[in-house]
């Protein structure tokens, strides 16, 4: 369920600059602004997950790994 965010006390250059990259993106402020927050969580999450994946390359750097097809057909051949 959407909840509504009041930010206040918002300097008024800020304000502008919503403004006016709401207009120059065809979207009202308000939609800016979701647009932004939405952005600013995604590149988060994503930035997060960047970094734990790079992490988990260097624990198991050097390890031989083996293919999941290979996993696979030795677990069908065991039953």
């Amino acid at each position: 369920m959407p909840v509504n965010l009041h930010v206040r006390n918002v300097d008024d250059d800020i304000a502008l600059a919503l403004k006016k990259r709401a207009a120059e993106n065809g979207r009202s402020a308000e939609a800016e602004h979701r647009y932004i927050l939405e952005r600013a969580l995604i590149d988060n999450r994503r930035a997060d997950a960047l970094r734990a994946m790079e992490a988990l390359r260097r624990a198991t750097a050097g390890v031989r790994h083996t293919p999941s097809e290979v996993l696979v057909r030795e677990t069908r051949d065991e039953n």
